[in-house]
């Protein structure tokens, strides 16, 4: 027996963790299976492929890992995966791909070919006692090697796996790799190139055809041609080759797409650095971690990820961040404290050049290259791992899909009891043995249709059609069915509720530690000399490329606003000096005649500037610096840019103003986005070369505090209706943004995401001091809508439940951290989360997906990838390619495209469950027919079967999706679940009503005075109106060996298409979620004319037809009595699913399941209906056992376990402290 010690964990703490166990082939087992595969005509191996668990244990023993010739892998996650893989061996001149060779090969070792099993190194090129054989698996585009010291397999993923220092990086691996080296990493890490392998056709029909359900149709049509059901087995045939082709074609393109998107830059020429001078020109996908590549002048898209040790780059990330914007890549330090860090791509960010991303242009110094020093390869890199979320996307978990297989089991039962039933009734009947298992096996493909799932989906489709007019692009149409079920949408705050771009509102300088009065920009002749000028001027990272200014809109914006000039310096200037050549910035050139004009340009060259050496801006610590020399001084300068907070904490307390937070407040207050400048002059003795190797830390610090720029960042027009609508439809909105709190709190007033009457919270907490545990701060913030505020009034409104939290980065790391109880109940209320760094942001989603919300989540890319892709529903309004990681990208740059989508969800969600239940009753109606007929030994005919299935069942199932989206988002949401009461009670009593009457009519039938068991020769019809047609018609038809042709199959052929019909009606429902029926009118006009057909063939026969659906001549008077059953069967069945199902159930009973999802309203202006409906569905709620039923997803049991909280949330001005927090306590301050 397999114990847990033999389970292993692979990729321990990452989000792809898996179990993985091992197994070697058992002859018996395999001798078992071969038997059992003959015998059941390869049903075994199909069902032992589907389940790999199965295929795996029931071929193979368990073994360790060690010995395994096969694993079996199972995700830890919720979707609990498994797969299975098989264990392949390469010899290899050592077991890692970094450790030291005693021997080193004298020749090139080989490559290996990825795709071989065993990769061998010549005898003559290796001794044989330096060989080792090493075992590995690939799954995912991924090699695991197996590591003897941890006895498991591990993942190798670039030069990080080594644990180097930034200086390390600098004085070990700034060489590059011997030609041997490369090689023999390159059999580790294998060719570096994102290779998308487009299957062929004959793969993808094979992998296709193998599914489910095309097997079970082939089982149906192989059934049907036994039972010489030809013209049906071939219109089943027909339209599934029609839906291989098209997925096959859907699939193909898919790949192709995403194939011609990375081969476009996947191989390129680079030069490989081999030792200090030497380089050479191969192909990149020799490339492997340690290489040293040369960035040309003009620039490259990058084949690998790549640290920056020597030079400057300027990069166009958006293939990652979605932000067409350049950005500035700066080499890695190589001295002090931050070069003594271990090297980390998501901290080193700024000096990491990722695959995909284009290197517009170098910086260089003069006779040296632009380098880098390879980190990952392949499918390791950044590039690399968003291709492989969309290779392999995780299943989408939705509670519809697995209720509906639940349902189909619950069909397939059905389908058991028809089964023994005409297995019993045959024999009692003594038919052949043949007959029995045909009829029989007949039933199941009865019971489940097989064009269930091509009918469900068709609503996603026409949903996808709608959203692709209205600009919006889906990559995963099975996420729209989710959008429906949002009940709270996370927003970035700048460029999705504000406009992308900010404008300089105006600036308030600082002097001699106090601030003058605000002044509206500083173009002004008198500030030109001020260092505040300089600052703005000098502490940004823009660039020119082909002659336009380019870089961050901010710095833009700043920059334009001084009128100054930058000028890079050309290549053939760089080559004339030893360092670097400075960027130049210099106010204009005035154009003044006479003496002015000397003294005008004397003045412009002493404020001449050139930008020695630059500190990019970081996220996570919210500045920048540029260090600076001013020509014709001897001392160079600091000037630094960032969050007030941040900069201020940096500067030299006498040099703040002590109004400092109140000014800030104020701006903030009123939604301005706030900057801060800081300068410090920096030693004389500091040489050029000397600053180069100083640590950020070291220069950004006892700095001079200079002022604010205060920034306008309108909010879109937009914004505040899409954010009202939303929450009159019962969806929570959040911020989410990197900008202030208080700023973001203003935003968050301003465009109706907090309201004016609530109140606002900030949490704000500190991490551990020297001897002060974690602790937690209250702040009630003032509201600026009503004047005269105290704590009493604040707590009236707490009370209320009208009061948001906010916190922000800082304190939300703090709280995750060492107050976890209180994450939850505070992600129940927070509605503004400020300072969030972007994977914070990831964290944030899946908080809230912990506490069972329904997560939307919209951004326009930039920092918000992580986000996008974790959410149910993520919605990018950038359309560049890192777009690819969200779901829905939107061409719209404004949040209006988020109703839509969930107006466009709820209407293909109720698609789903009308067509699911349309298709349901079909299956049932049709099996009572059947079940009924196959007591008389008869059944439906070949024919009816077509007419039926083809005509009624795919134009009504194909039709009725065609709903669009209703045009209003209201409060009630629609079900998540089939198996809910409203929706089974649905099925329930549809099922009865169509149960009853078809046993009415076959009952009814046979009470007639002129009923006899039907021949060629029978003539009702002369009972009701003689007639010589009647005659002629039935006496020219040949003996029915089928029984096909009786009262009873005519009478339930009518009555049962005439169902078919009224329970598509009474299912396909339009308000609230999707239009009504009648606007869509090739359903109105596909019912009106089955309709229209039926009741004509039913009273005025045709020969033509009746010989065609195999219909036998009744009398005029039982065509009548059938009009009445169809009629009476109609109403009842509106009847039953308005009153019971929409009022009493869905209104009364269940309508109180929505639970506490915001703030209680008010119910003082309740009217008498209100009242009444209220009394209604207290009595019907206890009658139904809903009342005082605890809620089934957690945010709503926390809401109301706080409603009963007397503490909770903390009283104003109030601490809570970390050993405190388990039993809440809190100290006022």
């Amino acid at each position: 027996m397999k114990t847990r010690e033999d389970v292993k964990i692979i990729n321990q703490g990452l989000e792809d963790e898996m179990e993985v166990s091992g197994y070697r082939p058992c002859l018996w087992k395999l001798a078992l299976v071969g038997v059992g595969a003959v015998c059941s005509g390869g049903l075994l191996l199909l069902l032992l492929y589907w389940l790999p668990e199965w295929g795996v244990k029931g071929t193979c023993t368990h073994t360790s890992l060690s010995d395994a010739h096969t694993l079996l892998l199972r995700t830890k996650d919720e979707f609990r995966q498994w797969f299975r893989v098989r264990v392949h061996r390469m010899l290899a001149p050592g077991r890692k791909p970094f450790e030291d060779l005693d021997v080193k090969p004298r020749g090139q070792p080989p490559n290996g070919d990825f795709g071989h099993q065993v990769c061998s190194v010549p005898d003559e090129q290796l001794p044989q006692e330096q060989q080792v054989w090493i075992q590995y698996f690939t799954h995912h585009n991924f090699r695991y090697y197996w590591n003897d010291a941890i006895q498991n397999f591990e993942f190798y993923q670039g030069l990080e796996d080594v644990k180097v220092s930034c200086a390390h990086i600098h004085s070990e691996h700034s060489r590059g790799l011997t030609k041997a080296l490369q090689d023999y990493r390159r059999l580790f890490f294998g060719e570096n190139e994102i290779a998308v392998r487009v299957p062929s056709l004959f793969k993808l029909l094979i992998k296709e055809v193998l599914n489910p359900f095309y097997i079970f149709q082939l089982f149906s049509v192989v059934l049907w041609s036994a039972e010489d059901y030809y013209y049906y087995a071939t219109a089943i045939v027909f339209m599934s080759v029609i839906s291989i082709a098209t997925s096959l074609y859907t699939i193909r393109k898919q790949y192709v797409m995403l194939h011609d998107m990375v081969a476009s830059h996947s191989v390129v020429r680079v030069s490989v650095c081999r030792g200090d001078k030497d380089t050479e020109q191969t192909m990149s996908t020799e490339l492997v971690p340690g290489d040293v590549i040369a960035i040309p002048a003009n620039g490259m898209v990058m084949p690998c990820d790549a640290v920056l040790f020597q030079g400057t780059c300027v990069v166009n990330e958006s293939m990652l961040t979605g932000e067409s914007v350049p950005v500035t890549k700066t080499s890695l330090p190589s001295s002090g404290d931050e070069a003594a860090r271990r090297y980390n791509m998501e901290e080193h960010k700024r000096h990491t050049l990722f695959c995909g991303t284009h290197v517009i242009q170098t910086r260089f110094y003069t006779g040296e290259l632009v380098k880098a020093v390879v980190i990952r390869t392949g499918f390791s890199t950044e590039k690399g791992q968003l291709v492989c979320s969309i290779l392999h996307p995780k299943p989408t978990d939705f509670r519809l899909y697995r209720d509906a297989y639940l349902f189909l089991l619950c069909l397939v039962g059905v389908a058991g009891i028809g089964f023994v039933y005409t297995i019993v009734l045959s024999i009692m009947n003594k038919v052949s043995a043949k007959t029995i298992i045909i009829e029989s096996l007949d039933i199941i493909t009865i019971t489940v249709p097989p064009a269930l799932p091509a009918a469900m989906t068709a609503g996603i489709v026409y949903a996808q059609r709608r959203l692709k007019r209205v600009g919006i692009f889906c990559i995963s149409p099975q996420r729209i069915n989710m959008c429906g079920q949002l009940n709270l949408v996370c927003f970035d705050k700048t460029g999705t509720l504000t406009e992308d771009g900010l404008d300089l509102w105006g600036i308030h300088r600082a002097e001699h530690s106090s601030f003058v009065a605000p002044e509206p920009g500083p173009a002004e002749e008198r500030l030109v000399k001020s260092a505040f000028v300089a600052c703005m001027a000098t502490c940004h990272s823009l660039t020119k490329i082909e002659g336009e200014l380019s870089g961050d809109p901010l710095d833009l914006k700043m920059f334009a606003a001084t009128c100054w000039v930058l000028e890079e310096p050309t290549e053939e200037e760089t080559a004339l000096h030893n360092p670097l050549m400075p960027t130049v910035v210099r106010p204009p050139r005035r154009a003044v005649t006479g003496d002015g004009q000397s003294q005008s340009q004397i003045q412009n060259t002493s404020c001449e500037m050139g930008i020695v050496r630059q500190f990019p801006f970081s996220s996570a610590l919210q500045r920048m610096s540029v260090v600076v020399r001013r020509l014709g001084d001897k001392h160079m300068e600091v000037f630094l840019k960032g969050a007030p907070e941040v900069v201020a904490g940096l500067c030299k307390p006498n040099s703040v103003p002590q109004n400092f937070t109140e000014t800030l407040e104020s701006y903030t207050r009123q939604g301005f986005r706030v900057i801060a400048l800081a300068h410090r002059q920096l030693e004389s003795k500091l040489s050029w070369h000397k600053v180069q190797t100083l640590s950020r830390d070291l220069i950004e610090t006892n700095m001079e505090f200079l002022g604010l720029i205060v920034m306008q960042n309108k909010i879109k027009q937009e914004t505040a209706g899409v954010l009202t609508e939303l929450r009159r439809a019962n969806i929570r909105t959040l911020m989410v943004t990197g900008d202030n709190m208080l700023t973001a709190i203003s935003v968050a007033r301003d465009c109706g995401m907090v309201r004016p009457h609530e109140n606002v919270i900030v949490v704000d907490a500190a991490p551990p001091g020297d001897s002060c545990p974690p602790c937690i701060t209250w702040r009630y913030v003032e509201n600026p809508a009503q004047t005269a505020r105290d704590d009493q009034t604040a707590q009236i409104l707490v009370e209320e439940e009208m009061y948001h939290f906010a916190l922000n980065g800082r304190a939300f790391a703090v709280i995750t951290e060492h107050f976890p109880q209180l994450i939850q109940k505070l992600a129940l209320r927070a509605t503004v989360f400020a300072r969030m760094a972007p994977d914070q942001k990831t964290q944030l989603v899946e908080i809230l997906q912990g506490i069972d919300y329904i997560v939307g989540m919209c951004g326009d890319g930039a920092n918000d990838c992580g986000a996008l892709k974790r959410a149910h529903s993520g919605i990018s309004l950038s359309e560049l390619e890192a777009s690819v990681a969200s779901p829905f990208t939107s061409s719209t740059s404004n949040i209006s495209c988020v109703p839509n989508l969930i107006r466009e969800g709820r209407a293909a969600l109720i698609t789903s469950f009308c067509v699911f239940k349309f298709m349901a009753l079909y299956s049932i109606i049709q099996y009572i027919s059947v079940i009924l007929l196959y007591w008389i030994l008869s059944n439906l005919g070949d024919f009816q079967f077509l007419f039926i299935d083809l005509v009624i069942i795919l134009i009504i199932a194909f039709t009725m999706s065609l709903n669009p989206a209703w045009k209003d988002l209201v409060r009630q949401r629609p079900p998540s679940s089939l198996i809910s009461g409203p929706l089974l009670c649905s099925v329930l009593t549809q099922i009865l009503t169509c149960l009853a009457f078809q046993v009415l009519a076959f009952y009814l039938v046979q009470q007639q005075s002129w009923y006899e068991t039907w021949t060629p020769q029978s003539d009702a019809c002369n009972v009701s109106r003689p007639s010589s047609f009647s005659d002629r018609r039935n006496g020219t038809t040949s003996h029915d060996h089928k029984n096909i042709r009786n009262y009873e199959n005519t009478s339930l052929f009518y009555v049962s298409s005439f169902q078919y019909l009224a329970v598509a009606i009474v299912f396909s429902k339009g308000k609230p979620f999707r239009q009504p029926s009648y606007k869509n009118w090739p359903f109105m006009l596909s019912c009106v004319g089955l309709y229209s057909f039926l009741l004509f063939i039913m009273l005025y026969p045709i020969s033509a037809i009746d010989n065609f659906l195999e219909i036998v001549c009744v009398p005029h008077d039982w065509r009548v009595t059938l009009v009445i059953i169809i009629a009476a069967n109609a109403i009842l069945s509106f009847m039953l699913e308005i009153l019971i199902v929409d009022i009493i159930l869905w209104r009364l009973v269940f309508r109180g399941s929505q639970g506490a999802n915001g703030p209680r309203e008010s119910s003082s202006g309740d009217t008498p209906q209100v009242a009444n409906d209220s009394w209604g569905a207290l009595f019907l709620s206890r009658l139904f056992c809903q009342r005082n039923k605890p809620p089934k997803v957690l945010y709503r049991h926390l809401a109301l376990e706080l409603q009963e909280d007397a503490d909770w949330p903390p009283k104003p001005s109030t601490v809570t402290y970390a050993a405190e927090a388990q039993p809440h306590i809190s100290a006022t301050l």
